[in-house]
């Protein structure tokens, strides 16, 4: 199957290339810097990458395991996370990650005033919070009454691509061009590359590294295995869906018939009750015909006798 010319970023193996490597570490500190920048008081200027796996008893599960995570010349540190699949509870993983990082801190012999703040960023290819409107959302602690920001070393940012609609002619602001960057890169014409890029040469950077040519067999390999991945997972969800629909919809018939079948069978008895009354047979006689409560058959008795004439039903 052919391969666009632009892959996708969304790809963990792309994800990782563009935003994991020392060789396009400009690329991230650019991005950063861009997306974060009404949380940082200070410009980023360099970042070192840290090990990835959080918890290596336990680096088998994906729970253990961040994209990329660095921290820059002041301590702090910087969770970076592509997230593709609907995971339900994300947003407590997010917590999640950033308390583990921050916590580490202290098992290396920092004191607790010298624990550094936690920078936790998401992007993610479905709707997280979908009562918020915007694509973006920032998220900091504070005081629930005065709004001041005591508790400062916490930041999460998570942008959800779908609901960024914008199209290349839109694109406004440079946090606009790494949202499209993110949604659409794959999918893009040279003729809209142009526009989109404009002067911005880590723009460019990016997209060039997205560029399937400046990539080797083997990492187009890793990239095409990632993607079928994707594909499994996404072909198995909508199996599981599916057949869960079909399950509910013959649980849903069979209740429905038994449901008739039941109701046919009490109005059958509530008709043979009422003919046996209206012939003057007794109570104690037509609850072993007809297996009805006694209470049931009494009140049925007092509707007949208030009826003008016999009604049949």
């Amino acid at each position: 199957m052919a391969i666009a010319k632009y892959l996708d970023p969304k790809n963990d193996i792309a994800f990782k290339k563009i935003f994991g490597s020392e060789k396009n570490k400009d690329i991230l500190i650019h991005f950063l810097n861009d997306i974060l920048g009404s949380f940082k008081k200070n410009h980023i200027v360099d970042v070192e990458f840290l090990p990835t796996i959080l918890n290596p008893e336990t680096a088998i599960q994906k729970q253990s395991i961040v994209d990329v995570l660095c921290k820059d010349k002041n301590g702090a540190k910087y969770i970076i996370e592509m997230q593709v699949s609907a995971a339900k509870g994300f947003e407590k993983r997010a917590q999640y990650y950033a308390a583990k990082v921050y916590g580490d801190q202290a098992r290396i012999g920092e004191e607790y005033h010298d624990l550094k703040e936690i920078i936790f960023l998401a992007i993610a290819d479905y709707v997280i919070f979908p009562n918020k409107p915007h694509y973006k959302s920032d998220h900091i602690v504070l005081d629930k009454i005065t709004y001041e920001h005591d508790l400062k070393d916490f930041f999460f940012t998570f942008i959800e691509l779908p609901k960024f609609n914008k199209n290349h002619e839109e694109l406004f602001s440079i946090e606009e061009k790494w949202c499209y960057f993110f949604k659409h890169a794959h999918q893009i014409t040279e003729e809209d590359l142009k526009k989109i890029i404009g002067d911005d040469s880590i723009i460019h950077k990016a997209y060039t590294a997205l560029n399937q040519y400046h990539w080797t067999d083997e990492e187009l390999r890793a990239y095409e295995a990632m993607k079928r991945e994707r594909m499994d997972q996404k072909a198995i969800l909508e199996y599981k869906i599916d057949e869960g629909k079909a399950i509910g919809r013959i649980e849903g018939e069979a209740i429905g018939l038994e449901k008739g079948r039941t109701e046919g069978i009490e109005k059958e008895k509530m008709q043979t009750a009422k003919r046996l009354l209206q012939t003057g047979c007794e109570t104690d006689l037509i609850v072993q015909a007809t297996d009805l409560p006694r209470e049931q058959i009494e009140n049925l008795r007092k509707s007949i006798l208030e009826e003008p004439s016999a009604v049949n039903f």
